[in-house]
């Protein structure tokens, strides 16, 4: 048997019906698009994940025969609200705090550095001067990129405030008519497609519920996570509570990561702010409760039914969509990977399906 029998009994095996031919041609287009057209569409790309997000509320007002125009007004007016929270309330507490916890850094190092000089007079055996010079060293050199970084960003952000006010006003506007005309877009969508769309039509479906749990539920656990941080964290009296929570609360995005990352900052302003005290060891452990209840009781309520996909799978798809797509890369990474998913165990059978069908 040789290579080109091979690979054209592969070919007549996966691509010789028109739908996954067609499939194989959407799926490229689509992901080509967002590679290279995802900055030009970036206002329309939120205002489909926001869209998403609002049609469950809806749908359980359509359920409850509230007509659909008052139940778009009415979520869509419950979406404007949240925004204008978000913008006048949470937002400016946020980078106060940020500043502040920027201004106080150079009194943590400092304060970090000390802890060294104690560490190696209590245990001269296990911290040599050298090694404190490194560290010391390291820090150094990792504070001046993170303020050049900063420097840089907010110097960037200067010419960002004409795209600001583009996506505060016309993502709204995009995200209302997504809900308002969401019947007939997808009409529009589906008269684009060939009649006959079996493979499609269970991709889709088996995709659908999913996407839209996961995505609902992603942020249900970020405000969760985020609340009972921002509570918990101001109980104690740690400083910049709101500002840790919501990095905790965020942090959820990436699985395992995630945690292991927003542990650093909270051990740190901990610590800067309580020293090795009683309090510091009760700010931990209550975070270690946090995290310990978001991964084993919170996750597993709200993802029971999501995903199914091995730990090695997710984190390579956060790895990989994450470095294409930033942020949503991250975010959307778990769906993307469940796509893929759908897309090896349903391709072969639609295909050997259909293989089945056709002689009889």
């Amino acid at each position: 048997m040789t290579l080109r029998s091979v690979f054209k009994g592969w070919i007549n095996r996966y691509f010789s019906d028109e739908e996954a031919v067609i499939l194989l041609v959407l799926l490229v287009l689509g992901f080509a698009a967002v590679i290279f057209l995802g900055h030009m569409l970036a206002p329309f790309l939120t205002a489909l994940v926001i869209a998403f997000l609002l049609q469950g509320a809806v749908t359980w007002l359509q359920r409850r025969h509230v007509p659909h125009l008052l139940a778009v007004s009415l979520v869509f007016l419950g979406f404007i609200g949240m925004l204008l929270a978000l913008a006048f309330i949470l937002m400016p507490l946020i980078w106060n705090q940020l500043v502040g916890l920027v201004q106080e850094t150079p009194r943590m190092f400092a304060s970090g550095q000390h802890l060294l000089d104690d560490l190696q007079e209590r245990y001269p055996q296990l911290v040599t001067p050298d090694q404190i010079q490194n560290w010391i060293g390291v820090a150094g050199r990792e504070m001046t990129q993170f303020g050049q970084r900063a420097l840089t960003l907010s110097l960037a952000s200067l010419g960002n405030v004409l795209s600001l006010i583009i996506y505060l006003v016309l993502v709204p506007i995009l995200v209302f008519f997504l809900l308002k005309d969401r019947a007939a877009l997808t009409g529009f969508a589906l008269s684009l497609l060939p009649q006959k769309r079996t493979l499609m039509t269970r991709i889709w479906q088996e995709m659908d519920d999913q996407i839209a749990n996961y995505v609902r539920g992603k942020v249900i656990e970020i405000v969760i996570v985020s609340t009972v941080s921002i509570f918990t964290f101001a109980f104690f009296g740690l400083p910049y509570s709101v500002l840790l929570a919501v990095l905790v609360g965020f942090s959820v995005l990436v699985p395992y990561i995630g945690a292991a990352v927003a542990t650093l900052p909270v051990a740190a302003v901990a610590g800067f702010h309580f020293g090795m005290t009683n309090e510091f060891v009760y700010v931990l452990i209550a975070y270690g409760v946090i995290q310990a209840l978001d991964g084993n009781v919170l996750a597993p309520i709200l993802f029971s039914e999501t995903n199914n996909i091995h730990p090695v799978s997710i984190i390579v798809a956060v790895l990989f969509f994450g470095g294409i797509w930033g942020f949503w890369g991250v975010f959307f990474a778990i769906p993307l990977a469940t796509l893929l998913k759908a897309l090896v165990f349903a391709w072969p059978r639609g295909m050997q399906r259909h293989g089945r069908e056709v002689p009889a």
